[in-house]
């Protein structure tokens, strides 16, 4: 898989064609210490995705590519103690961060998984999926068979990401690549993030954020 450099960059921050787990590994093991206080400034981005899957007590929630498990307590509040949430992270540093987070709270039922998510044990079928910041994942069509065949007619989906700005906003589209470099390997399909998985949903609505450099989507399977 070839990598794609601007000239003088360093080669950590090399993106690829395609996504490449093992260049995100590699990058997820460098942010992982500092991922919360640097993910601050998206949580009220991460909250308004969260409220699109329209939780319900006893709902069992996958959050793809967890991370350190920012987004637990709020799927938590929506699917309260007889519900489940399933994360699921490439990263064992990441993975890490976020089993700390479920001891230290005391959540019983979080279920955490490091994997690919293309070859992930995901037990299913899940009520609702949450896609937060997860790029590489959504440009996966391998990895979006393995979360869709645990799901159900009417499975409730939500995503959110950066993406590059329409034309009238193009001038701040090097911040865009700059800014996503660090958490993405790849920038295909930058322009419409979602394209591969609005084809799985019956149903599905996308808004723009940031001046178009961001973007919350929501449907149903």
């Amino acid at each position: 898989m070839a990598e794609k450099r601007v000239e003088g960059e360093l080669p950590d921050l090399a993106v690829s064609d395609r996504p490449d787990p093992a260049l995100a590994l590699a990058r997820y093991r460098a942010h992982a210490t500092g991922y919360d206080a640097t993910a601050r400034r998206s949580m009220p981005a991460r909250l308004r995705t969260i409220a699109k899957l329209s939780l319900r007590p006893g709902d069992s929630v996958l959050d793809v590519g967890c991370g350190t498990g920012l987004s637990f307590a709020a799927l938590l509040e929506g699917v309260g103690p007889a519900g489940r949430v399933v994360g699921v992270e490439l990263s064992p540093e990441m993975l890490a961060l976020a089993r700390e987070r479920c001891e230290q709270a005391g959540w019983g039922n979080v279920t955490l998984i490091e994997s690919a998510i293309e070859t992930a044990p995901l037990e299913g079928p899940f009520d609702a999926v949450l896609f937060h910041c997860a790029h590489d994942v959504l440009r996966s069509p391998e990895a979006l068979d393995r979360i869709f065949a645990a799901t159900r007619t009417g499975t409730r989906v939500a995503a959110a990401g950066m993406k590059l700005g329409p034309w009238w906003a193009a001038p701040l589209n090097p911040l865009v690549r700059r800014r996503a470099r660090p958490y993405m390997t790849t920038f295909e399909g930058l322009e419409r993030p979602w394209s591969l998985l609005e084809r799985r949903l019956s149903r599905f609505e996308w808004r723009s954020r940031n001046f178009g450099s961001g973007w919350i989507g929501w449907g149903r399977v």
